[in-house]
């Protein structure tokens, strides 16, 4: 058996551990979330510091200039690793095709998609980053924005109807928002696609909005509230690792 440098996969515990928070973590938090003794953790700390993988702001540390070096390969390439396979697991386990989407940079962006043949995913007929009022990714992704951020997103795409059961105005749609759970589904029927269904749940990654959704054809709109449900469970089991691939 080859001998492993502890130390060392201590250190890249706490790296990771810092690499889910966009925002910063103090180094209590770091320490709790990578299983390490508080002093342990300190002097692994100081070190990443000293070599430049991690920066120490306000008493948080974030990731440095070294970590964003290694981001542009091994990690990036890390990050899709991880999506891909939680998307597979999560669609094995709920039986439905499965999407992954954040809000970046004022865009809707879909990540990733898993399906298979005999359940394939809703077909993007309209751009799906223009039409997130239609679609239950773009309402989960929307009702975790401020206020000042959905207002951002409407004046660059209107609400227009694009199916016949599409959310009639912008004031339906507020309405709808502010009805929600802070962790509530989003459910949405033939909204985007005549003939599917969708749920969405909202995914909490440091202060990046993330949804994690669903689809089903119409006629088996009986499964979807099991299917989400089934979906939110799973997410709950591996929300680190789908945090972690989000902030890298």
């Amino acid at each position: 058996m080859p001998t492993l440098i502890g130390s060392v996969q201590r250190a890249l515990r706490l790296l990771e551990a810092a690499g889910s928070h966009s925002g910063g973590a103090p180094a209590k938090q770091l320490a709790r979330e990578a299983g390490l003794p508080l002093p342990t953790a300190y002097h692994l700390l100081r070190t990443l510091t000293h070599e430049g993988y991690l920066r120490r702001e306000g008493g948080v540390f974030v990731l440095g200039a070294a970590a964003g070096r290694l981001a542009g390969g091994g990690l990036q390439q890390k990050r899709r690793t991880m999506i891909r396979d939680s998307l597979v697991h999560f669609r094995d386990a709920v039986g439905a095709p499965v999407y992954f989407a954040v809000y970046r940079e004022g865009e809707i962006e879909v990540v990733g998609v898993s399906d298979t043949p005999g359940s394939p995913a809703c077909e993007e007929w309209a751009d799906f980053r223009a039409t997130g009022f239609a679609h239950a990714i773009g309402q989960c992704l929307l009702g975790q924005l401020d206020e000042s951020g959905r207002r951002d997103y409407y004046d660059r795409h209107p609400v227009e109807a694009i199916t016949p059961y599409t959310v009639r105005d912008l004031r339906a749609l507020e309405n709808r928002i502010g009805a929600l759970g802070r962790m509530q589904p989003v459910i949405e029927r033939q909204e985007y696609a005549l003939g599917t269904v969708c749920a969405a749940i909202p995914i909490t990654a440091g202060d990046t909005a993330a949804t994690m959704a669903i689809s089903l054809p119409l006629h088996q709109e009986d499964r979807l509230l099991y299917v989400v449900d089934r979906l939110r469970s799973e997410v709950g089991a591996l929300l680190s690792t789908l945090a972690f691939s989000i902030s890298i």
